[in-house]
């Protein structure tokens, strides 16, 4: 028997992103729960009526203006959370009181470190699994990267780079807050460690507040495992305004080579000898790469399903390591 999801807020992430041409499908929470064999899309609900008439009409299913309505009648074992992180602990604890068995939350967590703290804990008592939707725990191109790293071809890791620009004018500290989640939780998730803030370096005369400049966030990855080095490993994330383009890279430096990672890039460069001087090794780019389906979305509605038929299954991606994600991002607007 097919498990049911329905889906609060029926926005971009939810549903409309499906008609971007050039993003890989599906690329929505309803898109991957109607790709994944054994869930079936029963519902969504928002606020907004004409939201409500576009995901009817798309995917013909009854839609709800008021949540807790659709979870009576329409009786789900998953909830797809695609609201504004400020309603997600209520629509977490709104799911545990119904009884459902998975809630799948929109990155970030939540709003505060407070509410997020509150989600960790409903996960960990063993009522309801909580994953978080960040998306590289899920991509193929990532755990290839991480398995990189981890079979030690590279060497030992020695330090992490990271690079965001997510907007010409937006203000940093949301760009940081809505895509740097993913940049510090794939940080962590290709490490296996618990990222920490230490310093913030301002640009000239820029600052997380402002719409301009570059921002670099210095801080450590302490405990890493993948591979296991002694003591901390450096990281520092570039933020930046004033770009026309979008960046969302990674570069993990190694002993004996490079891994870079991103929004099209997946490049791996070893040490050789170097060709243009004497005595030195240079780093050479190899032919190993990635190409195809990353499967992101489908591989993250297939890890809630198997959640809800094992209850004892740990997720990909749970609400512990967006607690960490946001433990990261406070700590950095702290420091502001």
């Amino acid at each position: 028997m097919a498990v049911k999801a329905a889906i609060v807020g029926l926005g971009r992430i939810a549903s409309l992103l499906e008609d971007d041409g050039r993003r890989e499908k599906p690329c929505t929470h309803a898109g991957a729960v109607a790709a994944v064999s054994g869930l079936i899309l029963a519902a969504g609900a928002d606020t907004d009526e004409e939201r409500r008439r576009l995901f009817a009409a798309r995917w013909g299913v009854p839609v709800y203006g008021d949540v807790e309505t659709m979870l009576r009648e329409e009786r789900p074992r998953i909830l797809h959370i695609a609201t504004h992180p400020d309603s997600h602990w209520r629509y977490c604890s709104m799911a545990a009181r119904y009884g459902l068995s998975v809630a799948v939350c929109e990155k970030p967590l939540a709003d505060t470190l407070g509410a997020a703290k509150k989600i960790a804990a409903l996960h960990g008592s063993g009522n309801m699994t909580i994953l978080v939707n960040h998306e590289r725990r899920y991509a193929a191109d990532y755990h290839r990267a991480r398995g990189i790293l981890a079979e030690g071809g590279l060497g030992l890791l020695a330090g992490v780079r990271g690079i965001l620009y997510m907007g010409k004018t937006r203000r940093l500290v949301d760009v940081l807050w809505h895509d740097g989640t993913h940049l510090a939780d794939a940080a962590m998730f290709l490490t296996g460690a618990a990222l920490k803030h230490r310093r913030t370096i301002r640009g000239s005369g820029a600052d997380l507040g402002g719409r301009s400049g570059t921002v670099y966030l210095e801080g450590i990855l302490e405990n890493p495992r993948v591979p296991a080095v002694p003591g901390p490993l450096p990281f520092v994330m570039e933020l930046g305004a004033g770009r026309d383009h979008l960046v969302f890279e990674i570069e993990c430096s190694c002993s004996g080579g490079r891994l870079r990672i991103g929004n099209g890039i997946f490049e791996v460069w070893k040490s050789r000898e170097s060709p243009y001087a004497e005595g030195f090794r240079s780093l050479e780019k190899t032919e190993e790469g990635f190409t195809g389906p990353t499967g992101y979305f489908t591989s993250m509605a297939a890890d809630a399903l198997a959640c809800a038929l094992d209850r004892t299954r740990l997720p990909l991606s749970s609400a512990l390591d967006g607690l960490r994600a946001i433990r990261y991002l406070r700590s950095v607007r702290s420091w502001r």
